[in-house]
Order: C-alpha cells, then sequence, then structure tokens
C-alpha cells in the first residue's frame, strides 16, 4: 500500500488556508523538461515571483518562472493578505535605524505598492475582492497611550500626514479603543489576485513552468541555472530568486534574517457584525484582523456571513514543541474580544523571514554576480513588499535608479545599537541549537512515537528523523538540516519537519519544502 502523506498536496503545510477554500483553483503549468534560455528566469511562483515577471513582462522582456511545487503553493498561499503601510516594526524604530529620510522612504515604497496593485487590478480586471479600507493599530491591555503618540509622531514625519489619533475607532461589533488611523489600506484575495497575474504573464507571451525545481543559479556573463531534473536555462539579463528564503545564498543572507512560524485562525461572523478595517495591536508578539467575503458557490453571490482571519503568536521556526497551543491562546484572543463568533472554520501556520533591522531585502544578491537578484525578508509585508521589491528589480534589470533601491539593498549593513544587539541575538539563538548534536533524541525507540507523528531519535552518533504514518509503518531520513547541519525539529501540526536554525523546512518522508537548504533530508 502507498505510503499516505500527510500533505499530499505538497504546499508548504498541512492545515488548509481559506483562501483555498473560496477560490477555484490556480492553473497548473507543464514542468520544464528541455534547455531554453530567457531574458530573465524568476525561480519562485508566490507574488514576489509572479509580480516580477509580470512587469518585465509588461517591457517586453522574455520571461521564464519556474516553480518547483504549484503557484502559490508557498507562503503566498499561506498569508492573511493585509496590504498596508503600518509597517510593523514602527516608524519610531525605522527612523531610529534608517533616518528620517529612510522612515519616509518605506512608508512611500509601501504606499506605492498598493497602489500598484490597485492599478495591477483595474488594468487587467481581476477579480480578486481588492478593497480600500482603513487600518487602526491599537494597544493591549499592558499598552501605553505615549507609544501611540510617538508613532503617531514618526508616522507624520515620514509623510503619511493622514494617519490620526483618536480616542475610540466607532467601527462596530469590535472597539478597538484608543488607536491611531491609517487611511487608505487595503485588502484582496491572494489567490484570485495570483490567477489574473498568471494570465497576464502567459498573455503577454511570458512562460511559466510549475513542478520545477531550481538546483543550481549560476550568474556572470554566462548566466544560468539548472534544474533538478537536468535542463539548462541561460539568462541574457539576469535570474531573479523569489523563494521566500534564498536557497542560492548559502550564508550571508542568513545572518541578517530569522525564519518565524505565525499562525491564523478564521471564524464566522454574521455579514456586516465587524466594520471591515483592518486591525493590528502593539503586543509582541502583535495580533493582526481582517474580514474576508465569502462566494456563495461557483455561480457567484455571497453568503450572509463573513470569514474574520485573525493571525498572531508568532515563534522562531523548530522551536516550539506545541504548536496547537498557540491556535489555541489565538482562539481564545479572538472570543475575548469578538462575542459573535461561534466556529473556526479554518487554522493554519505560515512562515515570515523577519530581518534584523526591520526591513526587507530586495536587489542584487550580497557576494554574487550583478545579475543575480533576489527578494526575501518580507517581515509580515509580504504583499506590498512582494509588489515593490518586483518594482526595484525592474529598474535594476532595466538599467533604471529607482529610489529606494538602496534602503532596501540586501548587501546593506546597519550599524545602529539596536539592530547590532538583535543581529548577535539572533545568531547566538542560531549557535545554541547546534548544541543539540550532542544530546540524546526525543525518544529512544521509534515505538514511542505515536501513528501520525514523528521524533528525532540518537542512533550512534547520528540522530534520525523518524515520522511513523497512519499505517503504523516507519519512515527514516536523517535529522540533519542539509543547508548547515543544525538537528530538524518535528512539526506535529503541519506533518514537518523544520530547521531550528534557519528555517528550512522538509515532508514527512524528508523532501524539501522551504529553503535555505536546496535539497530534502539525506536518507538516514
Amino acid at each position: 500500500m502507498p505510503t499516505k502523506l500527510p500533505n499530499p498536496a505538497r504546499t508548504s503545510g498541512a492545515t488548509p488556508t481559506s483562501w483555498f477554500g473560496t477560490a477555484p483553483p490556480l492553473p497548473t503549468f507543464q514542468p520544464l523538461n528541455e534547455n531554453t534560455d530567457a531574458d530573465v528566469v524568476v525561480v519562485g511562483g508566490g507574488i514576489a515571483g509572479l509580480t516580477t515577471a509580470y512587469l518585465l513582462s509588461q517591457e517586453g522582456v522574455k520571461v521564464l518562472l519556474l516553480e518547483d511545487g504549484e503557484l502559490a503553493s508557498g507562503e503566498s498561499g499561506r498569508t492573511t493578505a493585509h496590504l498596508s503601510n503600518a509597517l510593523d516594526d514602527r516608524y519610531t524604530t525605522l527612523e531610529n535605524l534608517f533616518g528620517q529620510e529612510g522612515a519616509r522612504l518605506a512608508a512611500e515604497s509601501h504606499t506605492t505598492a498598493i497602489a500598484a496593485i490597485e492599478g495591477i487590478v483595474k488594468k487587467e480586471n481581476i477579480d480578486c475582492d481588492f478593497t480600500r479600507l482603513d487600518g487602526y493599530l491599537f494597544l493591549p491591555a499592558t499598552g501605553s497611550s505615549k507609544e501611540l503618540s510617538q508613532e503617531l509622531e514618526a508616522a507624520h514625519r515620514a509623510g503619511l500626514a493622514a494617519v490620526e489619533h483618536l480616542s475610540e475607532a466607532g467601527t462596530t461589533g469590535f472597539e478597538p479603543g484608543e488607536c491611531l488611523r491609517f487611511p487608505g489600506q487595503g485588502q484582496f484575495h491572494i489567490l484570485k489576485y495570483l490567477n489574473g497575474l498568471a494570465a497576464a504573464i502567459t498573455k503577454k507571451g511570458g512562460r511559466i513552468c510549475t513542478h520545477t525545481r531550481v538546483s543550481e543559479v549560476h550568474g556572470g556573463a554566462h548566466a544560468r541555472v539548472l534544474t533538478a531534473d537536468g535542463a539548462e536555462v541561460k539568462a541574457r539579463k539576469g535570474i531573479v530568486v523569489a523563494t521566500n528564503s534564498p536557497f542560492n545564498d548559502r550564508v550571508v543572507m542568513h545572518t541578517k534574517q530569522a525564519a518565524y512560524r505565525t499562525y491564523v485562525v478564521a471564524a464566522r461572523v454574521p455579514k456586516g457584525s465587524v466594520s471591515k478595517a483592518l486591525y493590528w495591536d502593539t503586543a509582541d508578539p502583535y495580533h493582526y484582523v481582517r474580514l474576508q467575503d465569502v462566494p456563495a458557490g461557483p455561480r457567484g453571490g455571497q453568503t450572509d456571513y463573513d470569514l474574520l482571519i485573525v493571525g498572531g503568536e508568532d515563534h522562531k521556526t523548530g522551536q516550539e514543541d506545541h504548536p496547537e497551543a498557540r491556535l489555541r491562546c489565538l482562539e481564545e484572543w479572538t472570543r475575548d474580544r469578538f462575542a459573535m463568533v461561534k466556529d473556526f472554520e479554518y487554522r493554519w501556520s505560515g512562515q515570515v523571514m523577519e530581518p534584523q533591522d526591520g526591513l526587507a531585502f530586495a536587489g542584487r544578491n550580497p557576494l554574487d554576480s550583478d545579475n543575480v537578484f533576489i527578494i526575501t525578508g518580507d517581515s509580515g509585508h509580504g504583499m506590498t513588499h512582494g509588489t515593490l521589491g518586483p518594482m526595484i528589480i525592474t529598474d535594476l534589470i532595466q538599467g533604471r535608479p529607482n529610489p529606494w533601491a538602496d534602503l532596501y539593498d540586501p548587501g546593506r549593513i546597519t550599524v545602529k545599537r539596536e539592530s547590532a544587539q538583535e543581529f548577535i541575538r539572533e545568531n547566538v539563538n542560531v549557535a545554541l541549537e547546534y548544541t543539540e548534536l550532542l544530546t540524546g533524541g526525543d525518544v529512544r525507540s521509534p515505538e514511542e512515537i505515536a501513528a501520525g507523528e514523528g521524533a528525532v531519535l540518537r542512533r550512534g552518533v547520528s540522530k534520525v528523523a523518524v515520522y511513523k504514518d497512519e499505517q503504523g509503518a516507519t519512515h527514516e531520513c536523517s535529522a540533519i538540516c542539509p543547508h548547515l547541519g543544525c538537528v530538524v525539529h518535528w512539526n506535529s501540526l503541519e506533518k514537518s519537519w523544520d530547521c531550528p536554525c534557519h528555517g528550512s523546512r522538509f515532508t514527512a518522508l524528508g523532501e524539501l519544502l522551504n529553503g535555505p537548504a536546496a535539497s530534502g533530508l539525506a536518507p538516514a
């Protein structure tokens, strides 16, 4: 009997998201099985990769996009799809690290990204539930009014003059109390939007190949990528790696950012019972809230309820033994504030890359050829950064200046004390994880592992990752991450092996889900 995988769709998680449950499937494409060439090769079929391919194809650039699964099978399909310029590292922090001009450019770039998405939706006639709406930044129970007043002043200095301080939001169904109102935010249905991008790319002559894993990236005068199946693609103008965490950069970028898991629950609420807006608190980790319309069926129309989507409870990837408890905490937080919630329809988790100085990376890959580019470090703003990053890289490839290129340069070094402290803290955390190479396992024998679960055991000098399927058969692979040698941990929620050092993730059977690793776990 063939093994039944806990994640047969080969998305980056076993838990279903509300996006896949409320939209038609995205188109699938044939894998690449021959040598070919293009002006630009884009690696990654999420919002960053598809937007890059879209923008370049609009300028007549011959683009080939390669995705190792289906489109949106990575973290783009596990987002909550906020479109916001209220950055979660706060303008007070950004101004301290990058100066007033840097904070202004950060605000400008995310504001422009929302407008760019809106423009693409209109130009390509994409039916993706895009809407403009207000966003409210509010305090947790232990919060201080001073925090809001300081952020208001910093937001105004960053050019967001319309942000205002309110004693109450005046919203229906949930009153956050004292808050800052950020007007002109946005939201959409991510899968419907990406479906429209894919259609626009192919309409302009761009090519998309799914189920095609890129194994090697080579820049320079003879830039090319090689796939795991042996195909070679020559890239005349450049290569863009937009894979959430860049697999083509082994060390440098992974000292500058850290992988975190974030959790989401979605519950039915009566339509109109909660004001449609974006809500974020200032807790650490913070909570984020929005609503989503739900279609009645393939014939259109709407149901009599909305989905209330709530996220939060973040932690470093591979460093939580009980992820289900994070979801329970999120449900309790939601019930305490939204009395109309009854049942939770969806529960899932995703992964975000947190840069140590608060801003993402988009541009030339450090210590690499000038025609190899990366987009990473979204810091919880994957939708807007997955749009502004491609705008930067399109300009760089086309030889144009871009006003945000220096700010988001992957090679930047931020020397302020706060950034240095974060750099040290995160990399000490990574170093401590290597001590697990010397410890015992989670269990002493496979008999201790429950069906449908996994655990690491020690066998002589080796550590083995053991998964026991629902039929009771065990499957073994090395517990050593092929990226830089950390011991992986079992993720009981997503049924995956997660690396606690740099965030690589693998299926229960050891197949690669997320970089920076470029291959799966080795046989035991």
